[in-house]
């Protein structure tokens, strides 16, 4: 069975201005990351938007994502629910589909604890298909619920097939109970880009990589900052991981707004803040579907603050989307004609 090491781009779903699925700008986007060097490709994740895909969207996002990597690298198809027999019709779809893995998010919102996560959710699917490789995903921000360290020592020592998580907790403690009891032939995945020059480098966690939102704007710095963390190269990792910060700010957007009533907190969730990026950056994006919608002007003006500050230090981190798509990046970012649309009035 295949190790999981480097980076892995949890791919944004780019939408036609009527939100429907653009299967163009998925290709090109997929050329984009494998030229800039990323390992694999995640499709369907939180950030391709699995929530508002229907089950024929998605299925159909994984089937094109195999057919555009043509084996060049690693495919994860994100697969889960929190209904198991939709979970299982998933990872069937996907492994007939050629992925290479399948991403299993904790089931949110009806909450199994861990016992039945492992028993009801994980085992009846790593069981069902020996064949691809079972990734728990473990975000209870976003689940409020757990599998918890225990129990993915469980399985990992059950099932061949089950070696990896992505984890997204933001607990180092959990990440290095998760080493401690899985041992070392299991990949420690980074789901929060910020910590993960972090996991990689602590000796008590030692993740193997990321799967990475900001990869979707900037591969190739996120790529070498993963593969110098590997190689012991702490000063070089550090340096990009210093010059990618303002980035990795941006993956969740908190900004003060003022209504009639009061001051209110407004959290831009992902994709929001990296789609609107992308649409700035002349990408292939489009609009996220609903219940999310766009920025605030001011979230939309700390995207732009954090990508000019980046982009003025380290202009090397943005020059492959110029050469990628042939855009100017001072352009994009200075001329209001290209943010506009993409902000509440």
């Amino acid at each position: 069975m295949a190790t999981f090491s480097g980076c892995y781009t949890a791919l944004i779903t780019p939408m036609t201005p009527n939100r429907q699925v653009d299967y163009d700008g998925l290709q090109q986007l997929i050329e984009f990351q494998i030229k800039n060097g990323v390992q694999g490709i995640l499709a369907v994740g939180t950030t391709g938007e699995s929530p508002t895909l229907d089950w024929t969207e998605h299925s159909k996002v994984i089937e094109k994502t195999c057919q555009y990597t043509q084996t060049r690298c690693t495919t994860i198809a994100g697969t889960g629910s929190n209904n198991t027999q939709e979970a299982i019709e998933g990872t069937h779809h996907a492994q007939n589909a050629g992925a290479n893995a399948v991403l299993l998010v904790d089931p949110y919102y009806n909450g199994p604890s861990s016992t039945e996560i492992r028993r009801e959710y994980i085992e009846p699917i790593t069981s069902r298909f020996p064949q691809i490789q079972i990734i728990p995903y473990i975000i209870p921000g976003r689940t409020g619920t757990q599998l918890l360290p225990q129990d993915l020592a469980t399985l990992h020592a059950q099932y061949p097939n089950l070696r990896c998580v992505k984890e997204a907790t933001g607990d180092l403690q959990n990440m290095e109970l998760t080493r401690k009891l899985c041992g070392p032939d299991f990949d420690i995945l980074s789901g929060d880009d910020d910590k993960t020059y972090t996991m990689i480098t602590s000796p008590a966690i030692k993740a193997s990589g990321v799967i990475s939102v900001i990869s979707n704007i900037a591969p190739r710095a996120i790529t070498d900052m993963v593969q110098y963390s590997l190689e012991d190269n702490q000063e070089a990792a550090n340096i990009i991981a210093q010059a990618l910060q303002p980035l990795f700010n941006i993956i969740t957007v908190k900004t003060t707004e003022q209504t009639p009533y009061g001051p209110t907190v407004c959290k831009a969730r992902n994709p929001l803040a990296i789609k609107t990026l992308m649409n700035i950056l002349g990408m292939p994006s489009g609009p996220c579907r609903q219940p999310l919608g766009k920025m605030t002007p001011n979230g939309l003006e700390v995207i732009l603050t954090a990508t000019r500050k980046v982009h003025k230090a380290n202009p090397q981190i943005l020059q492959p989307i110029a050469n990628h798509f042939g855009i100017d990046i001072d352009e994009r970012l200075a001329n209001p004609k290209y943010h506009e649309g993409l902000s509440y009035a």
